[in-house]
């Protein structure tokens, strides 16, 4: 702007000029960091400028002068700007250091001119400000990235060793494409190239010899790199210098030899006298005291050497000449039947594909690919594992190479069967497999493959460490499909199933929930499935707004709570209210999932009755109004809800919380039901309805069965203990039997309807029936043998059924035995007032010979075993006295209250010595030191009255003693005061002892 100009209007233009020259740096693509450093010294110098326009200066010269100064620098730092914004990017990445270095002078000419607008603001603190801030940009530093320095470093090192290695310039050329952020496709960096290529060839024009130079080798250099070609190029290429050769490699000149080694070099390097040896070789020569040349015999130093750049160009050329011929020929060899000359052969390729980059490209030009992928279906293990280790060479690094493999006949199907052989071969098929998995067409051919998924997920599961961890890492690239995903979960690898469980998209999520729900999974599957969140995630499912979301989350819950496990963290997570919920409030929306509900809530109700169900805090059904409306829906549904119900509530009856559960079914009249359902046509809701029933008599509340259980009820349950296949329903309606209420009236609706007939016939052919069904029977005839009802005992003992019972002692269950020992005590508290009085005949050798009818001994009189069911006449006191030694205290509980009926009242004396007669005192004895408290208490008390006899205090003194006094220290207080007077009957204890 002219010197004339009003001062104001110069101002103006500076601003404009500083404002555009900032939002010029924002454009940069190279060397961000620097500009936006330069950005922030402008918009600190367009601020002061800002500030200008506010003071009236009017047309100052010191102020144009500084303005101008300072409008020049910025408008050199837009020049540069726009530069680097508009010229070919690799062009701006080789002169990165003179780009630093023009910002930096830049900088600091713009903090000079800075400068001279402080004594304008000398009035206020802005002028230190400036000074501040011109001191800092003109201390400012500029740094190229590492990255440029590298990449030039490469180049010169190139240009220098002539290096025209198609790995190095390929390399080289990717380098440069991740530093000036471009694509490394074919087609991207051919166009970069080119651009930088044509402004190279117009800078040569104006450019000194020896920068014209260094342009073209740079140029040339970074020309060599064949991924500038497409295939086709290096194609034809390859193709016309391969069909120009013979079919004969070329033996090596001799000047290819290296003097010392003998043979041909790779880094020759020459001396003064125009020798050539290996660098290797002559350096090792002059480093053992060499100081002369090993040919001329003239001195030498290591400092003469140089690199022999057009020797090594020629054994290169020399080399790829006869390795194209070898690869082209080696095929036909390959495809011949000596497995021999094929593994040779193989080593050879393997070893030819790891010296260069360059043979792999050969060998896949020679479509070697078919030929390798054939080899794969030979019964050689040799010849398999060397084409998988080539397979992967060719394959790694190289996605068009994955892709071509993939796509060959049988490729994949082949390689995958290699999974299934030996590790050593499975590993090599694991390995290429991984490699080829980063291609997407070869990821969706590996997870079609039949068999591939399981396999993987069976190696990743393996001992070997390393194939697992490979196995692992295939399945993670297998999991972008979902389809592979559920395969792997039908496999039991659930990890990328849950993952996206708990991370996908509602869609995904939903998508996944409905596979857990179809799968065919093991209890250890399901188990894995619920370790991690999974739980937490579906009931929270359960509430979610979309109605297709619920019904799959109720599915999977359904199919997962089959484990109690599983089903106790489903509880925890607070599901049973919301299940339940959902079935009273929904079901009519949702008719289809009603029993999927039902049965995922007896899943639940089930694992409260597992052996890890240790948890009294876990509450199930808590209300009446649960129970009630649970159980309602037996009238409701058809037989599969019927039987869910069913099952729920006899699970949840033998929980913790099972007597309350109890009590609310016969509140609501349960029991009317259960009797209808027990002649149910389905056998399985029939069979659960008895065992329900059944468990609901054990508590005894007689009035809730006598209003629904009459005659037809008792004629049922006989008619399933006589027919039914269940062996636990037909146990199920014997302990009915047992159960119900002993009133005269429901006792004689059990006997008009033949059930003692029933039961005798059980026990009479014990030997022929399960043991759990003689349990039950036994059980049930204890209601026959009550002593209160002398002429029921009658009925049966008339049957033969005592002897029997005895016989029975020494054999069945505990149980069996219990229900055994308390017949015969029922029989036995009537023997004394049944016993028939001995009537004497009066003869004149009366006084000589004695009465043919003896009395009992316990009883007095006459007595047998259907007439006073006395327990002697029926030999039953040596096996009663035997299940004194039973674990089970119930057994020998009930065993010692049959054998103490002979020593009540004025028997004690007579039934002492029956009870000694049959060892039953010694086995008392040892009694007193069951853990049972209630068989110590009912021995002490037993004990105490036999032990008033002398002969049996004396004979049991020693061996009663100690278990004695050890009751008096830790039993409790009443029986603290029997066991003192045991000891005081033994003259241990004073009877005045404190502990009486």
């Amino acid at each position: 702007m002219s010197s004339n100009a009003p001062a104001s209007d110069i101002l103006s233009g500076a601003i404009s000029n500083t404002l555009e020259t900032i939002n010029a740096t924002k454009c940069v693509h190279l060397q961000k960091e620097n500009f936006k450093k330069l950005a922030s010294y402008l918009e600190k110098t367009a601020s002061i400028l800002q500030q200008l326009t506010k003071l009236n200066f009017n047309d100052s010269a010191a102020l144009k002068t500084a303005i101008n100064a300072l409008t020049k620098h910025v408008s050199e730092a837009k020049t540069l700007a726009f530069e680097c914004t508009t010229r070919n990017k690799i062009y701006l990445l080789l002169n990165s250091k003179t780009i630093v270095t023009t910002l930096e002078k830049n900088t600091k000419d713009l903090g000079g001119a800075l400068t001279l607008l402080a004594p304008l603001f000398s009035f206020n603190g802005v002028g230190q400000e400036i000074i501040k801030l011109s001191n800092i940009m003109t201390d400012s530093k500029y740094r190229t990235r590492p990255v440029e320095d590298e990449i030039k470093e490469k180049i010169q090192l190139g240009i220098r060793e002539r290096n025209a290695d198609r790995s190095f310039t390929n390399n080289l050329l990717v380098l440069i494409a991740d530093a000036i952020g471009i694509s490394t496709e074919q087609s991207v960096l051919r166009t970069e190239y080119e651009e930088f290529k044509n402004e190279m060839e117009n800078m040569e024009m104006t450019a000194d010899v020896a920068e014209s130079l260094q342009i073209e080798q740079i140029v040339g250099l970074l020309g060599k790199a064949d991924i500038l070609a497409t295939v086709k190029e290096r194609e034809n290429k390859y193709f016309s210098k391969r069909n120009s050769l013979g079919r004969q490699p070329l033996e090596a000149l001799q000047s290819f030899y290296c003097p010392i080694t003998g043979d041909v070099m790779e880094d020759p390097v020459e001396t003064p006298s125009g020798h050539s040896f290996e660098r290797g070789a002559i350096e090792k020569w002059l480093a053992e005291e060499n100081s002369l040349c090993p040919v001329t015999k003239t001195p030498l130093k290591t400092s003469a050497l140089r690199t022999n750049k057009t020797l090594r160009q020629s054994i290169e050329e020399w080399r790829d000449r006869n390795t194209m011929i070898v690869i082209g020929s080696m095929k036909s060899r390959i495809l011949s039947n000596e497995d021999e000359e094929v593994i040779i052969c193989l080593g050879k390729l393997q070893d030819l594909l790891l010296e260069r980059d360059l043979h792999q490209e050969w060998v896949m030009m020679e479509d070697y690919l078919p030929v390798l992928v054939s080899l794969l279906s030979t019964k050689n293990f040799q010849i398999r594992s060397r084409v998988l280790v080539i397979l992967r060479i060719l394959a790694t690094n190289h996605d068009d190479r994955k892709e071509r493999i993939a796509k060959t006949d049988d490729a994949i199907k082949l390689i995958v069967c290699s999974l299934a052989r030996k590790i050593e071969e499975s590993k090599l098929a694991l390995q290429l497999l991984t490699e080829l998995s980063d291609n997407d067409l070869a990821r969706n051919m590996i997870g079609d493959s039949q068999g591939s998924i399981l396999l993987l997920v069976t190696i990743s599961g393996g001992d070997d460490l390393q194939a697992a961890n490979d196995a692992k890492r295939l399945l993670d690239n297998l999991s972008f499909l979902n389809q592979n995903i559920v395969q792997m979960a039908k496999a039991n690898y659930f990890g990328p199933l849950l993952h996206l469980l708990a991370s996908g998209s509602e869609s995904v999520q939903r998508l996944m929930v409905e596979t857990l729900s179809e799968l065919e999974m093991t209890d250890h599957g399901k188990l894995m499935v619920c370790e991690n969140g999974t739980v937490e995630l579906l009931v929270t499912m359960l509430s979610h707004d979309d109605i297709d979301m619920r019904k799959a989350a109720i599915l999977a819950l359904e199919k997962l709570s089959g484990v109690p496990q599983n089903g106790l963290k489903i509880i925890k997570q607070n599901a049973t209210e919301i299940l339940l919920g959902i079935l009273f409030r929904e079901s009519l929306s949702i008719p289809s999932l009603v029993e999927k509900i039902v049965a995922t809530v007896m899943n639940l109700a089930l694992s409260l009755t597992s052996q890890d169900a240790d948890h009294p805090e876990i509450l199930f059904l808590e209300t009446e109004e649960e129970v009630y409306k649970l159980f309602s829906l037996i009238s409701l549904h058809g037989p599969n809800v019927q039987q869910y119900v069913l099952r729920t509530f006899l699970a949840v009856c033998q929980s913790s919380s099972g007597l309350n559960i109890r009590k609310i079914l016969r509140k609501i009249c349960s029991v009317q039901v259960l009797v209808q359902l027990c002649e149910h046509e389905n056998q399985t809701v029939r069979s659960n309805s008895v065992k329900l029933f059944c468990i609901l008599t054990k508590d005894g509340d007689d009035e809730a069965f006598m209003e629904h259980v009459g005659p037809k009820c008792v004629d049922t349950l006989l008619k399933i203990i006589n027919a039914s296949d269940n062996t636990e329903e037909g146990v199920a309606a014997m302990e009915i039997i047992s159960n119900l209420p002993r009133n005269p009236k429901m006792t004689q609706w059990i006997l008009e309807a033949g059930a003692l007939g029933v039961i005798i016939s059980i026990l009479s052919d014990h030997f022929h029936k399960p043991g759990i069904i003689i349990e039950s029977a036994s059980g049930a005839l204890c209601r026959f043998t009550i002593s209160s009802d002398q002429e029921l005992q009658k009925k049966v003992a008339e049957t033969g059924i005592i002897t029997v019972l005895v016989n029975m002692l020494d054999s069945g269950t505990a149980s069996t035995k219990k229900y055994i020992a308390v017949s015969l005590r029922q029989f036995s508290e009537s023997s004394n007032g049944l016993s028939r009085p001995v009537e004497r005949k009066l003869n004149l050798f009366a006084c000589c010979i004695g009465s043919p009818d003896t009395g009992c001994a316990v009883h007095t009189g006459i007595c047998t075993t259907e007439s006073s069911f006395c327990l002697l006449e029926a030999n039953a006191i040596k096996p009663l006295v035997k299940v004194l030694d039973e674990p089970d205290f119930g057994a020998c509980e009930a065993s010692l209250d049959a054998l103490l009926t002979l020593v009540n009242g004025e028997q004690l004396l007579k039934g002492s010595k029956v009870l000694e007669g049959g060892g039953a005192i010694a086995k008392m004895v040892k009694l007193l030191s069951s853990p049972s408290v209630r068989l110590q208490e009912k021995t002490l008390v037993a004990l105490e009255r036999i032990f008033r006899s002398p002969e049996y205090k004396q004979k049991y003194k020693a061996s009663a003693q100690m278990p004695l006094v050890e009751i008096t220290q830790r039993g409790s207080s009443g029986m603290k005061s029997v066991a003192a007077k045991i000891l005081a009957h033994l003259n241990v204890l004073h009877e005045q002892s404190s502990f009486f």
